[in-house]
């Protein structure tokens, strides 16, 4: 598994760069590859977005339209945007992989010393509701499987700017919130410090050896969609 990080990069200019990277991994020419990086801010609005889920003022952000599942969410400085471009062994499932990558960013959040888990319906990784507030997501997950190779990922709250979540209803999810390690821990935790855990537990997880897998919260219906699994479908080329 070969890590790469780009710092800070224009969110086109990364999809571009997927791109390459995946015809190459699809090809054969190049290893399995986690590109991890931040993006100026942007919103970028999934298969499954609504003309309603999109924000009224983004603020100057420009909202791309992508080719992963989901709905819309938010990127910008002070996040963690992972993009896993593996090729999936014949007995793993998409979900599988999911599962994988949720349960890697639950362990780099237990590193930090914040509880995090599953909420069955939902993807991405939650903190259960407490005094704080409801239940909120501080990880989401989306992505596409083309060839048999992943591109897209997810997205870890570092000390990222929450206000920009209250321009829209991330993931088209309106009865819970958003959070970042930062709120949690109340101290500023950047994107490098959050680094050397995510590359160690993502590598380990999508060594695709077994794994105990951290108990979920209660399940919760995904608003958009029913009962079904947030973001897992794969897309054709």
């Amino acid at each position: 598994m070969n890590f790469e990080d780009a710092g800070l990069v224009d969110y086109l200019a990364a999809w571009e760069l997927q791109r390459q990277v995946h015809a190459r991994v699809a090809d054969g020419e190049q290893s399995d590859t986690v590109l991890l990086l931040e993006h100026p801010p942007v919103f970028t609005a999934g298969k499954r977005t609504q003309p309603h889920d999109r924000p009224l003022d983004p603020n100057g952000a420009p909202v791309v339209d992508v080719d992963r599942g989901g709905t819309i969410t938010f990127h910008g400085p002070g996040q963690l945007v992972g993009y896993p471009i593996v090729a999936l062994p014949d007995h793993v499932k998409v979900v599988d992989y999911v599962r994988r990558v949720e349960e890697a960013l639950i362990q780099v959040c237990a590193d930090f010393g914040v509880t995090t888990a599953r909420v069955p319906g939902r993807s991405g990784v939650w903190l259960r509701a407490d005094d704080r507030g409801p239940e909120r997501k501080i990880a989401a997950i989306g992505i596409r499987v083309s060839r048999g190779v992943t591109m897209h990922g997810f997205s870890l709250n570092c000390d990222v700017d929450l206000s920009w979540f209250d321009r829209f209803v991330p993931c088209s999810i309106d009865d819970a919130g958003v959070t970042s390690l930062s709120a949690e821990l109340g101290r500023d935790v950047p994107v490098f410090e959050v680094l050397p855990s995510v590359r160690r537990h993502l590598g380990d997880l999508l060594a695709w050896t077994p794994y105990d897998a951290t108990p979920d919260y209660d399940a919760r219906p995904d608003p958009a969609k029913g009962p079904r699994i947030e973001l897992l479908t794969p897309t054709s080329p």
